[in-house]
């Protein structure tokens, strides 16, 4: 099922930038938020980030926990 992505550019203490789907309860606020495309996956959501430099990611606990790694 496609979602709409989004990564935080805040990073968390850990160092890695959470993607969250649209919709999320715990999605960041818009001014600490970057759009990361449609997606049928968080996996493809996670390899975008990547690819706009965001070296650590990791998909939120709540919303894409599929690509959730801790």
């Amino acid at each position: 099922m496609n979602k709409f992505y989004y990564v935080n550019t805040n990073a968390q203490n850990t160092g890695e930038h959470e993607v969250h789907a649209e919709g999320c309860n715990h999605m960041p606020s818009i001014s600490n938020r970057e759009y990361l495309g449609y997606f049928d996956s968080c996996k493809d959501a996670l390899r975008e980030a990547r690819n706009k430099g965001y070296d650590k990611v990791d998909g939120c606990f709540y919303c894409a926990n599929e690509c959730h790694i801790k």
